[in-house]
């Protein structure tokens, strides 16, 4: 890994982690219908305007109903989700439930296969069950009304992104092209999106301060991230998606504590390593895989 991939890997994981902030910021004023539908809009909007100078095609007569698929349980779903969980749940604790995306994917993907887990996975999921039980535990935050809903919903967003995972790696069209799967899915997720919105509206006019956070979700974390992380991919191969998932609730937890004053406890970060050593074993994952120089051919 170069220091131009390092740096854009950092960047990602910090953008990604900061977009708990901004959920939090925003959606108790929007709630998590109308701030998710502007998230998903405006993404689209930047990916759209890219994609004119790029000079890149959506192929929708094609491709529309694996959008509409990788939509929904890619954005629209954990995107919803999280923002219901953001009501209540501190963005440390949402960051680090964000990171059993992987281990919910294995155990789908066995289910998927029907083949039994191995025993390294087996003890991940153990580990990362272990690590959400110590920070639900411990926790203040899980103490108030609508907590444990919000958690749920919350471990239902990871669940999703499993769900998607496996979706991509069984559908050839998910590798074809990564640019469009990001820029249809986003379309085809604001359009799923958009019937509900008139039944949930805004509780109060936003603030300056509410307009700015929904666009940094919508801009930075979301159309500028995607675009980052096909970069890596292009670059790097599979290692960045895993490493992210791994430097999320760092930024998660620091954003927290620095912007919000969210209490980082002994609790925070002993159950983010354990729940992180859970999805290393899950995944296989490894610094070596990240760090070794890969082949780049030119022709």
């Amino acid at each position: 890994m170069n220091s131009a991939s390092l740096i854009r890997l950092v960047a990602l994981s910090a953008i990604w982690g900061a977009s708990f902030i901004f959920m939090r910021m925003a959606v108790p004023v929007l709630g998590p219908v109308v701030l998710i539908e502007a998230r998903l809009l405006l993404a689209a909007g930047l990916l759209f305007s890219v994609g004119l100078i790029l000079g890149q095609r959506l192929r929708l007569g094609q491709h529309w109903r694996h959008y509409l698929v990788l939509g929904l349980f890619n954005s629209a779903l954990p995107f919803l989700l999280f923002a219901f969980a953001a009501k209540t749940l501190s963005a440390s604790l949402l960051s680090i439930l964000n990171a059993t995306a992987p281990i919910w994917g294995a155990v789908i993907g066995s289910a998927w296969s029907r083949a039994p887990l191995r025993g390294k996975t087996a003890l991940g999921l153990a580990l990362g069950v272990a690590g959400v039980g110590l920070l639900v535990g411990f926790d203040r935050v899980t103490l108030q009304p609508g907590a444990g809903w919000a958690i749920v919903a919350a471990l239902a967003a990871a669940f999703c992104y499993g769900i998607a995972s496996n979706y991509a790696k069984s559908t050839p069209a998910a590798s074809s092209d990564p640019y469009a799967n990001a820029h249809g899915s986003m379309w085809a997720a604001a359009l799923l999106l958009a019937p509900a919105v008139p039944f949930f509206p805004a509780a109060a006019e936003p603030a300056l301060s509410v307009l700015g956070a929904v666009a940094a979700l919508g801009v930075f974390c979301t159309g500028i991230a995607y675009l980052l992380y096909f970069r890596l991919v292009a670059d790097l191969g599979a290692a960045p998606a895993l490493t992210v998932t791994f430097l999320i609730p760092v930024f998660g937890i620091l954003w927290g504590h620095l912007f919000l004053g969210e209490a980082i406890g002994w609790h925070t970060l002993v159950g983010a390593v354990v729940v992180l050593l859970g999805t290393a074993l899950v995944t296989g994952f490894s610094l070596r895989a990240v760090w070794a120089p890969r082949a780049v051919s030119h022709g």
